[in-house]
Order: C-alpha cells, then structure tokens, then sequence
C-alpha cells in the first residue's frame, strides 16, 4: 500500500509542467484571477488555461483556495512560533487538541530539539499568552519555547 501511495504521488508530481508551475505562481499572487487573466499570463488559449486549472484540482495539487490578510490587518495580530516538545507517540493526539484552537494557524511537524513548531496569530499579547497556556495543558506535551514574530520579510 505504501508504494501505491508514493507511486501516485511521484505520478502527479512529474505531470506538472512549466506552465502549471507558471499558473500556480500565478494563483499565488492572485487566487481570483479569471482564467481570462489566466490564460493571458500564460500565453495560451483560454481553453488550455481552465484545462490546466481542472486538472491541478482534479489531481488534488490545487486541494483548495484560502483568503490572504492584508498586512494592516494581519499586523494588528501578535504572531509567534511556538515550538514543542512532545511525549513518544502523542504527536497525532497533541495536533488532534491543537486543530481545535482558531488562532493556531498552522502546525509543523520538525526535525531537531522539538517536534512541532505551531504557528499562532493572536489578537493580543494576553490571548497569546492564553493559548500558550492551553497548549502546555496538552497531554503530552513535555514543553514549549516561543518566538514572537516581529515583522515578516517575504511572504509568498
């Protein structure tokens, strides 16, 4: 079973061409672009464009479409990575616990001293601190060390 797994996933990743890659980069500056503006930074028909498109869903490399802040909102919240360090064989219970938090926006399985890194965004220093409680509450969870982010650089 695993190498039907990893047979399918190679299969889907080879069939990505320079245009997909160019029409994923595209999605990535803008999501709700028309396949009119689509196929016009491609350089192909319209046709071949929502073609494309289609078959980067169907095929589950495009698994969906999510809304982007703007940075005036997005810097009113106090982000930080919140790593942690967990019990032998509570990974998936911790990330289970964790889904149900809305300000954990993202959780990271790491390689190194700790084995999840958790993105967190928080409206305020004393919600964050909250969920840093709530996350330490876990069981399983042997500890945790925060970094708050102070300004994001490139984010694509």
């Amino acid at each position: 079973m695993f190498s039907t797994i990893l047979i399918n996933k190679l299969l889907k990743m080879d069939r990505i061409t320079f245009k997909d890659r160019e029409l994923l980069n595209v999605l990535r500056r803008n999501a709700r672009a028309s396949i009119t503006e689509i196929a016009k930074q491609l350089s192909v028909s319209r046709s071949t464009a929502q073609k494309r498109l289609e078959r980067l869903e169907n095929s589950g490399v495009i698994s969906g479409y999510t809304v982007q802040m703007s940075g005036e909102y997005s810097g009113q919240e106090v982000r930080a990575h919140i790593s942690i360090t967990v019990q032998p064989r509570m990974t998936s219970a911790i990330v289970a616990a964790m889904k149900k938090f809305d300000d954990v926006r993202a959780i990271h399985s790491v390689s190194g001293p700790f084995d999840l890194i958790a993105e967190v965004a928080a409206p305020d220093v004393t919600r964050l601190d909250g969920i840093i409680d709530e996350i330490i509450a876990i069981d399983g969870v042997e500890r945790t060390e925060s970094s708050v982010i102070l300004s994001t650089k490139l984010k694509r």
